[in-house]
């Protein structure tokens, strides 16, 4: 039995995955964030355009 417990304290092959999800919240987090300000720049814009044309 303890020759299991010690071979699962050594056992490494999670930590890739879950360092591969790290990644993935990060870059899901920098992406939600860029989009939000270009959309609200975008945003901003349409709104100009639309006051400039109707009057």
């Amino acid at each position: 039995m303890s020759g299991a417990f010690q071979r699962f304290l050594r056992d490494e092959s999670g930590a890739t995955a879950i360092e591969y999800g790290l990644i993935a919240a990060l870059v899901a987090v920098v992406c939600i964030a860029a989009l939000r300000t270009v959309g609200g720049n975008l945003n901003r814009t349409f709104v100009s355009v639309g006051q400039a044309l109707s009057r």
